[in-house]
């Protein structure tokens, strides 16, 4: 069988290039996901830019009243926390709550915001996540940067990562946060919407401590990441995440 450091990092990561493209399905999830990554990245001067794809509706509200005063919400909230984080720029898209599907246009609206943003890293949800809109993200930042790479954009494509939220996922990056880890806090508490549904914080902060289990112990918090060689874009991500589950089966070293 193969051994444990063919299934997960022994050693931290170094951040990839920018500027970072971070695709969220709701705001809140660049902040759990990668919160402490986005702040390493603003102390280092790298531009990094969220787009939210959802509006968000259903985190929480009861009527369409409530819904529209979520939304407003929630626009407001993920502001303030990448205000906090040192975000260069947001963009709240309005696609309906737990209602994302594999769509055209919204792949080409996708690989439109790459274009424009000029990214030289993609960011999307873990393919393991339970909820299907995180899901459904990585399946549409898939599809538009497979776009990208049919039209030989610029000639050459954004390095594509994707980043747990709230639950492990297959990784082979970890990138220690324990210096940013206050900072991922004040900007955690500020979704008062959703914290207000569950303990959020502690949950993610618990997540991120368990993945220091192969660490030194100076390394406090880490955020895992999974980077994509770019010959993978000839496949599916569902045969790679098959693949990336066999090596749990596998005899002898295969390549992380």
């Amino acid at each position: 069988m193969n051994p444990e450091n063919i299934l997960v990092p022994f050693h931290v990561s170094d951040l990839p290039p920018a500027p970072w493209v971070v695709f969220a399905p709701h705001a809140d999830d660049e902040t759990f996901g990668m919160g402490g990554a986005l702040r390493l990245a603003a102390l280092q001067g790298m531009a990094t830019h969220v787009i939210v794809l959802t509006d968000g509706a259903l985190g929480g509200a009861t009527n369409p009243d409530d819904q529209q005063a979520l939304v407003a919400q929630r626009k407001t909230e993920v502001q303030q926390a990448c205000d906090v984080l040192g975000v260069s720029s947001v963009q709240t898209w309005d696609h309906a709550d737990r209602g994302l599907k594999m769509d055209d246009v919204v792949v080409e609206q996708i690989a439109g915001a790459l274009i424009d943003l000029q990214a030289a890293t993609v960011f999307f949800p873990g393919v393991l996540e339970l909820h299907p809109d995180h899901r459904v993200t990585a399946q549409l930042v898939w599809a538009a940067v497979q776009r990208l790479q049919l039209r030989a954009w610029r000639g050459h494509l954004p390095e594509v990562w994707s980043y747990e939220i709230s639950v492990q996922s297959p990784v082979n990056r970890l990138i220690d946060i324990t210096s940013t880890i206050k900072a991922k806090q004040q900007a955690m508490a500020v979704y008062a919407s959703q914290n207000s549904q569950n303990n959020y914080p502690e949950l993610i902060l618990a997540l991120n401590k368990a993945r220091t289990f192969s660490m030194s112990a100076e390394v406090k918090y880490v955020e895992s990441f999974n980077r994509y060689d770019p010959g993978m874009l000839t496949e599916s991500l569902e045969a790679l995440t098959q693949q990336a589950v066999a090596r749990y089966f596998e005899r002898g070293q295969t390549k992380p």
